[in-house]
């Protein structure tokens, strides 16, 4: 299978070589140039989480054997807490499920895709004896998921960019505490958005980016996106034959990768209702299912910090979808968007997209809803999803990280705060980081005198 830029420009690659290239030369996102069906993996109760992914993945992947991609997937999925059932469906109240996404490593669904990416890439360094150098942004849990997915792997170093003050104490410890040689936690003085924007540029400027090796770990990376599929996949087939009518998965959402994961999905063949954008008061994706209009405004800081994302970046995939493949008329929205322009999109039609929106309060009031009606404590960022559940719908709400992650905000609204033994530990240990400003001139600086070559 090949796979195409978003931007119609670039040469299509095989899997192996766009996982590698993460950004496409043109600055596009990698894209299937078909999505194949997956009917043969829906309803099928029998199959473990990594037989699942491994099966998923052998329909893009033709530059691994089967074989490779069984012990690829098996090692990812080896460090979860269950690995057969690594994102368990937990039955919260009548038609109401929650799909627990915070049990691998460092408690965040980010471990999906991160834990595969770090042994891709493993992979990649011991067959080419290339090394590489890993840079992305983070607006919590990315960072700390790819840090752990390739702390201490030989021929790698890794560059995580992510806004001062912006994120969870725990979520900067889980990335400043390793004491890995090859980690490189980089705090700048900006917003998500302002370090999202400098890698992109870093990869853009593709003399620099061949010079340094560069790869992606943000959901520019097709293999994130594709990895987060499975997880819908293995929902469906938890459920009960009655309770796979009027599916709808509310996802917490900021740069759209995990809710973009399901979409393609289900246009794979998973039977779902539709997909609710559940966005926090940074609203771009709100107002954009309810407008049309793909309108950024200033980021503002909330209690669900990795959602605090005005630049949604895999909307981009969505868009290409959504104008049936024109690269040229891609391009040219998303130099609009680069440019901060209010775009009007083209016949916009959400499709089986909603969104909902929720402020700093209403996150608290939902975690108390929550826990006095269902006797269920979700993350501030999970709390977002529990607006509007109709019951005459079956709904899936994806609980994107463990709530002992953002321990203050729970006791806020409850009155007491959950705990796990692990985050406990990263209290105790003295943070490593350097802070630079949000400046693309500064980092490529920063990132010449530290790679490897």
């Amino acid at each position: 299978m090949r796979f195409l830029s978003t931007r119609g420009i670039a040469d299509p690659l095989e899997f192996a070589d766009a996982f590698a290239a993460g950004l496409a030369p043109d600055g596009g996102l990698y894209v299937p140039e078909k999505l194949p069906s997956i009917e043969k993996l829906i309803g099928n109760n029998e199959l473990g989480y990594p037989e699942l992914a491994a099966s998923f993945f052998k329909l893009f992947d033709k530059d691994h054997s089967n074989e490779e991609i069984d012990e690829l997937v098996h090692k990812s999925y080896s460090t979860f807490d269950n690995p057969s059932n690594a994102a368990p469906l937990i039955e919260i109240g009548k038609n109401t499920f929650v799909l627990e996404l915070f049990h691998g490593p460092t408690f965040a669904f980010k471990d999906f895709g991160l834990q595969l990416v770090g042994n891709m890439f493993e992979d990649q360094i011991d067959k080419t004896g290339q090394s590489i150098n890993v840079l992305g942004a983070t607006s919590g849990d990315t960072g700390s998921a790819a840090i752990h997915g390739l702390s201490n792997k030989k021929g790698s170093r890794v560059f995580i960019l992510y806004p001062e003050g912006r994120i969870s104490d725990i979520q900067e410890r889980q990335m400043t505490c390793t004491g890995a040689e090859n980690i490189f936690p980089i705090a700048i003085d900006g917003s998500f958005d302002d370090a999202q924007r400098i890698v992109k540029d870093l990869f853009a400027d593709l003399d620099f980016k061949k010079k340094a090796h560069l790869s992606a770990v943000n959901s520019i990376n097709l293999a994130r996106i594709l990895a987060q599929s499975v997880y819908y996949i293995h929902a469906y087939n938890q459920l009960s034959q009655n309770q796979r009518n009027n599916i709808r998965f509310i996802v917490p959402t900021g740069n759209f990768g995990n809710v973009l994961a399901g979409w393609m999905a289900s246009h794979m063949g998973l039977p779902a209702k539709g997909f609710t954008v559940a966005t926090n008061q940074n609203d771009l994706l709100f107002r954009l299912f309810n407008e049309g209009l793909y309108r950024p405004s200033v980021v503002q800081p909330s209690l669900a910090p990795s959602m605090d994302i005005q630049v949604a970046s895999n909307f981009e995939r969505f868009l290409y979808y959504h104008l049936n493949g024109n690269g040229e008329k891609t391009l040219s929205l998303m130099k609009d968007i680069k440019e901060g322009k209010e775009v009007i999109v083209p016949d916009f039609d959400p499709g089986l997209f909603s969104a909902t929106r929720t402020n700093d309060l209403a996150i608290k009031e939902n975690i108390l809803l929550s826990k006095n009606k269902f006797n269920y404590i979700p993350d501030p960022h999970t709390a977002c999803c529990f607006n509007h559940l109709d019951p005459n719908e079956t709904s899936i709400i994806l609980a994107t990280a463990h709530p002992a992650k953002f321990p203050e905000t729970i006791e806020e609204s409850i009155n007491e705060s959950p705990r796990h033994e692990d985050l406990e530990k990263l209290k105790q240990l003295n943070p490593q980081k350097i802070t630079l400003a949000a400046e693309t001139s500064t980092i490529r600086d920063y990132l010449e005198s530290n790679i490897l070559v």
